[in-house]
């Protein structure tokens, strides 16, 4: 459960911006200006926008429910969501939070469901399943396999109708705990006062958008139970709602279902309109503050209309165009051409009556704030004299068209197709508005962004700047209303009268089953050769007309020389900066006119690059994707540049609690000279990075990306044929060098555990970050669904015996989680736990204590074998619903060579799991005893909190 930040998904607010990508092929010893290559020819844009369908039905229950029905039979799944009109916008003075805090306590338990939400639903195999509030709206989803349907719909209409009745005062102060642990995080990160400056800024106190959505401690701390109990009287009714199943589901189905369990619930109060003015700021407002950042963050912010006005689109593409392309003006001016910056964007975060423009760059260490300042306004400045080219629209609108098309495979979860219905019907009146906004979008002209950014972006901005420092004051007192407090006789609690009772013919005594396990219905997996060798594995899903390809090499960062970490990392960055026939913008431009993007990421065992395209624009996506890995130009100026933007990441993981954690962590396990005994990021040590040559960069690339050292996984809307035939056009005649492929040196032993707490020095955090790990004797290649399956009882899932004691028992932390670490030798069991600074000895304690009791005295029980087994088997259709996550399968197939039927035997190997199998398993490997911590806050405060632990506590600093 969350707030969410996806600001409603419009079309337009899905800015994609292009990751690093990667290697292969000799490399030129210089870099001259290369020539332009002939540019791929796209399929016109009108082909994409025509490709967005989101059909629907629609009907009204008697009581006001609105029941939106998509049917999509690609899996036996159904995307459930439950959406309320109401956020925190709607909250009365005094009271902020309150949307959000009633999110939380809504999982936790009802008349027909006592218990905790999650259980239920998680036993049902429900994946995507979670709970978001916003400004305007709070929402409840879940993707349930078809069987288990009912139990769904039971247990949200539950909530709906019977959810007084459950309410008690210790669930407030419990889910208050958690909420207030979750505003800490967040204030905890870096940047995280950012959003406080720009809501108290833009808005003046009292507005509906003033107010954070966790709202303040002091209105979460006031909350009474008499008060949430009359916020669900007041707005949470079947009237105000909308419900959408989308997936394995047709309306006749939708329709007796929906009148069957949320039929007899009573309309209630109607919620009433808010009303919410954008405010424009008298002058110009500057301001600095400072936070332990790895560089200075300029913003330029402005408030904004919302969905309500027309303007809300242009001023999306607006964004889009100045800071959300990889060759947008930002990134060319500032980051390309005059080196001022090492990041930028932009865009707007658009809400149902308003919202924020924003522009921001991340300063490149040692240039003048002032300087990066000055040509920021200059771009913005010159979008607003000239407008965008007709070239820039079209790329922008690419980008957002395929963008939106690979949303819309998923039918559930955030993003999907029943989150773009939904707030289409809540913020347009229309549950398609998807299809009518993005063809209104192409048909925008350049006047039209120009007009609009005109009316909004000329007005008076909030200039606000981020600069690393120790900061003035937290987050404990900010978030709420601005407004004084209200007198003591306006605060007296009206009575709450009780809820309607009404006559509900179902039978709610019981929950609904959950279904049987079905065999998976796993696609074959085809098979080709190259003429140079290469294999290619292959897998159809035609959901989309999409087409995904994943080339892999046997390298990743444990192939960084010894002496030498952050070599990979550097290379992939500058991999994305050109080739030797395609500048950086011109192969950045190439990419977003065909609705293609091509990423290069890589783990400690291997590098991938990855094309995602559309089906139409296949081949010159493959001729693009061929010349970005064969033939980088690695430009000696591009490296320059490209090495400030991988020092000032190394710099953010300092200055990130659990990138810091790690960088401790991982050297402490593995030893600071073992392939993984370095961050798990990748990114090597600054004052390696700041000596890599362009040679360094050559020798990695012809050493570790060849040919032969290479898998392609390819799974979309194609057939093997098709894309065999394309890939041997830009592949077959790739010929490795003659040297023998190298090999990665992973010693025979690691160093002997030392259980101990290291502890990093972070003054004034409201939290802390724990960790703990140790190496365990299980290679990547291992069969490990018995463990994993412990792994989900002791910290591997909500429910987990870790989660459950820190969060949901004592209050201490937002989210804790323990999990297998993927590393092709040697992996390593982790646990993770962000807690409340003073907490961090007593979570030390308590996480030990979990897991020593698991493993010994306190096993694995009936009820946790059946929750983690049976969930793990029903979970796995909504698991490989979409073209990413089948995707990921094949190569884990391929990569770790289990049998093709590994997934479709899945489910009866989780059925056939004992809880000796899992206590076994666990045992057998992880050792409480050996475990190594890391923890870091403020030493002053925790470091006594350590004492009486029994562990060594060592006070250390992170290599830089």
């Amino acid at each position: 459960m969350r707030i969410s930040h996806s600001f409603a998904t419009s079309l337009l607010a899905l800015a994609l911006t292009a990751c690093a990508v990667g290697p292969t092929s000799p490399l030129p010893v210089a870099a001259p200006p290369p020539p332009v290559a002939e540019a791929p020819r796209p399929a016109p844009l009108s082909d994409l926008v025509a490709a967005v369908k989101l059909p629907y039905e629609r009907f009204t229950l008697a009581n006001g429910l609105t029941v939106l029905v998509h049917t999509d039979r690609k899996a036996p799944v159904v995307g459930v969501a439950v959406w309320y009109g109401v956020g925190s916008k709607h909250e009365p003075q005094g009271k902020t939070g309150f949307a959000h805090l009633f999110e939380h306590l809504m999982f936790y338990g009802t008349r027909h469901v006592p218990g905790d939400f999650f259980q239920p639903l998680t036993q049902a195999g429900a994946t995507d399943m979670n709970g978001t509030t916003w400004f305007d709206r709070t929402n409840y989803y879940e993707t349930v396999p078809t069987p288990a349907l009912d139990r769904a719909l039971m247990m949200e209409s539950d909530r709906m109708g019977y959810l007084l009745q459950a309410m008690t005062q210790k669930r407030l102060d419990a889910q208050r705990a958690v909420v207030q642990n979750e505003k800490r995080q967040r204030d905890n990160d870096p940047f995280g006062l950012v959003d406080y400056e720009m809501l108290e800024t833009l808005y003046p106190a009292g507005h509906p958008y003033r107010h954070s959505t966790i709202g303040s401690m002091a209105d979460l701390d006031a909350a009474s139970l008499a008060d949430v109990k009359g916020w669900f009287i007041d707005h949470y009714a079947p009237n105000n709602a909308v419900l959408v199943l989308s997936g394995d589901i047709d309306v006749a189905t939708a329709r007796a279902k929906a009148e069957t369990w949320f039929g007899p619930i009573p309309a209630g109060p109607k919620v009433q309109p808010v009303a919410v003015p954008v405010p424009t700021l008298p002058a110009p407002v500057a301001r600095t503050i400072h936070d332990q950042v790895p560089t200075t963050r300029l913003y330029r912010m402005w408030a904004v209309p919302g969905y309500d006005q027309p303007d809300y689109l242009p001023l999306q593409v607006a964004g889009v165009i100045l800071g959300g392309l990889s060759s947008s003006r930002l990134d060319d001016a500032l980051v390309r051409e005059k080196q001022l910056a090492v990041a930028v964007s932009a865009g707007a975060q658009v809400f149902a009556q308003g919202g924020q423009f924003f522009v921001q760059a991340d300063v490149k260490p040692g240039a003048d704030p002032a300087a990066a300042g000055a040509a920021l306004d200059a771009e913005l400045a010159r979008l607003l004299a000239e407008g965008p080219s007709p070239d820039e629209m079209t790329r922008a609108l690419t980008v957002v068209a395929s963008g939106q098309i690979r949303a819309l495979e998923s039918v559930g979860g955030e993003g999907g197709k029943s989150q773009s219905l939904a707030e289409g019907l809540l913020f347009s009146g229309d549950p398609a508005y998807v299809e009518a906004e993005l063809k209104r979008a192409a048909a925008l002209t350049p006047a039209d962004v120009r007009d609009a950014a005109r009316r909004w972006l000329a007005r008076p901005a909030f200039a606000l700047t981020v600069a690393p420092g120790v900061r003035e004051g937290g987050g404990e007192q900010r978030g709420g209303d601005g407004l004084p407090p209200l007198p003591k006789a306006a605060r007296k609690i009206r009575p709450i009268p009780p809820m309607t009772a009404f006559v509900d013919p179902v039978d709610r005594t019981k929950l609904p089953p959950a279904g049987a396990v079905d065999a998976l219905d796993f696609p074959v997996i085809e098979r080709a050769t190259l003429s140079n060798g290469m294999k290619v594995a292959f897998a159809r899903r035609t959901a989309v007309p999409t087409v995904s390809v994943r080339m892999e090499f046997d390298a990743g960062y444990a192939a960084d020389p010894a002496d030498a970490a952050g070599t990979g990392a550097l290379l992939l960055q500058l991999m994305d900066e050109g080739t030797t026939t395609r500048s950086s913008t011109e192969l950045a431009r190439q990419r977003e006119r065909l609705g293609a993007q091509i990423n290069g990421s890589a783990s400690a065992d291997t590098t991938s690059f990855q094309l995602d395209a559309m089906e139409t624009n296949l081949a010159p996506s493959l001729d693009l994707l061929a010349d970005y890995v064969r033939n980088p130009a690695l430009a000696p100026a591009e490296l320059e540049r490209v090495r400030a933007q991988q020092l000032t990441a190394i710099a953010g993981e300092a200055s990130d609690p659990q990138g810091l954690a790690s960088r401790v962590l991982y050297p402490a396990l593995y030893g600071p000279g073992h392939p993984y005994g370095r961050a798990p990021s990748g990114t090597g040590e600054a004052v390696v990075v700041a000596k890599l040559s362009r040679d360094d960069l050559a020798a990695y690339h012809r050493r570790w990306l060849r040919p032969d050292r290479a898998q392609v996984i390819v799974v979309g809307d194609t057939t093997l044929a098709a894309v065999t035939r394309l890939l041997e056009a830009s592949f077959g005649d790739w010929r490795a060098p003659a040297e023998a492929a190298p090999t990665k040196a992973f010693p025979q032993a690691l160093p002997v555990a030392q259980s101990r707490v290291l502890l990093v020095d972070r003054p004034g955090m409201p939290q802390a970050m724990v960790m703990a790990g140790e190496p365990i004797a299980v290679k990547g290649a291992d069969d490990t669904v018995a463990l994993e399956t412990a792994n989900d009882v002791i910290g591997g899932d909500f429910l987990s015996r870790l989660n459950t004691d820190l969060r949901e028992t004592k209050g201490w932390s937002y989210g804790v989680y323990s999990g297998l670490n993927d590393r092709a030798d040697a992996r390593a069991f982790l646990m993770v736990a962000p807690v409340q600074a003073d907490k961090a000895g007593a979570a030390v304690a308590a996480m030990r204590g979990d897991l020593v009791d698991y493993l010994n005295r306190k096993g694995t029980t009936a009820a946790e074998l059946d929750l983690a087994s049976a969930s793990n088997a029903r979970k796995l259709p909504g698991m490989l619903e979409t073209t990413p996550s089948l995707l990921e399968a094949v190569a884990k197939i391929v990569r770790l060579g289990r049998p093709d039927d590994f997934y479709a035997r899945l489910p009866e190997r989780y059925r056939t799991l004992t809880a000796t199998d899992l206590d076994a398993a666990i045992r057998s490997k992880v050792d409480a005893g050996r475990l190594v911590w890391v923890v870091v806050g403020d030493a002053k405060s925790i470091r006594p909190q350590l004492q009486g632990l029994g562990l060594a506590v060592e006070q250390v600093k992170a290599a830089e």
